[in-house]
């Protein structure tokens, strides 16, 4: 089985709530997804999908994934997109870095490789190991006493995990870390998700005052080192984010004892075979993860879904569901939120059937 064609489609996904905000007052109200075609001359398609939250949060933009794709489409014609292995390092070696780029393709790989053995993406990333994964829901930043009161309205929907969108103020967010914590029901669990938005003097202030809730602290700094230094300043449960960006950074942090939890996100990672590679060695070193992406559709939360579930469910901390946030149902056979849980297609592949009327003409193809 050969690559034949690439095909680059750009697709607009408003969220349902108007706008998502979290550090330093970024926000987004429109995310600008790419969705690939993966064409084969076995006459099978693979669907990919990448979505940067925006331009200010890792380097990595909507415009700049589709550039990266017309540059490397040409120069992956002819391989074997089962051979994702093969398929990655040549996709390297044409392009040096943005693991962004190479995501949506090799996340089409994956699909036409269950397609063409008849197996789900679960089973090729090692086996249905939980039959639906628990995932959380992210609180926006807005005003602290609406953001406690937002807890109410999501756990109606199901969701047990919240991840509150700190990183601005110290003050404001030390308010909305106590009322939320306040608001939370037994067996729920609170994360602080600062976005590299503190400096270390505020990352200070904010766990000292924080320090008698229960609560986990995720991604105070922008660097690793001030992240390492706010970790040693708190006994809270420390989840590292951002600064995680491939195999070495993750073994540096664990030799440091930097963290109790990684934010494991498929694009910022280059795509399913490399989110493998460190979700298998987090497993081996007894770091859950919560997995999810950058942002993204039906595409990519179908593809989230099989990872999670295909992940123990004690190193799997939770999940996105990302089609949720939008107004747009792209495939109405990707994985949907039921009770706060969500499960993978059995069907090859990813499972997902997008609507070619909605996706509109590719804005590229080869």
């Amino acid at each position: 089985m050969k690559i034949t064609g690439v095909r680059v489609h750009q697709l607009d996904l408003p969220l349902r709530e108007g706008r998502y905000t979290w550090a330093d007052g970024k926000f987004v109200e429109v995310f600008d997804s790419t969705v690939v075609e993966l064409v084969t001359d076995a006459g099978i398609s693979g669907w990919g999908e990448c979505c940067p939250l925006g331009s200010a949060y890792l380097p990595a933009h909507a415009t700049g994934v589709r550039a990266g794709i017309i540059e490397l489409a040409p120069q992956i014609l002819g391989l074997d997109p089962r051979s994702h292995d093969i398929l990655n390092r040549h996709m390297d070696r044409c392009l040096r870095g943005h693991p962004h780029v190479k995501s949506a393709i090799d996340m089409a790989a994956w699909d036409v490789t269950g397609k063409a053995t008849g197996l789900t993406v679960t089973a090729l990333l090692g086996g249905r190991a939980q039959e639906s994964v628990r995932l959380y829901r992210a609180i926006s930043q807005i005003a602290p006493a609406a953001m406690a009161e937002n807890v109410a309205g999501y756990r109606a929907e199901g969701y047990t995990r919240f991840q509150l969108k700190v990183g601005g103020d110290a003050d404001a967010d030390i308010e909305r870390i106590r009322l939320c914590a306040a608001a939370m029901a037994p067996g729920e669990v609170l994360v602080a998700d600062a976005n590299t938005g503190w400096s270390m003097r505020e990352a200070a202030r904010v766990v000292a005052a924080v320090r008698d809730l229960d609560v986990h602290i995720e991604q105070p700094c922008p660097s690793y080192e001030e992240c390492l230094v706010t970790r040693r300043r708190t006994a809270l449960p420390f989840i590292l984010d951002e600064v995680i960006q491939d195999l070495p950074s993750f073994l540096r942090a664990l030799h440091d004892g930097a963290m109790d939890a990684i934010n494991l996100k498929i694009s910022k990672l280059g795509g399913l075979t490399r989110a493998r590679q460190l979700r298998d060695l987090c497993v081996a070193c007894g770091i859950p993860m919560t997995i999810e992406d950058s942002w993204g559709g039906d595409i990519v939360t179908a593809a989230i879904a099989h990872l999670a579930a295909s992940t123990p469910e004690e190193f799997c901390f939770t999940a996105t569901d990302f089609n949720s946030y939008t107004t747009v149902e792209l495939a109405p056979d990707a994985p949907r939120r039921v009770r706060g849980r969500m499960a993978p297609s059995d069907a090859p592949g990813l499972g997902v059937t997008p609507d070619r009327a909605l996706l509109g003409a590719p804005v590229w193809e080869i």
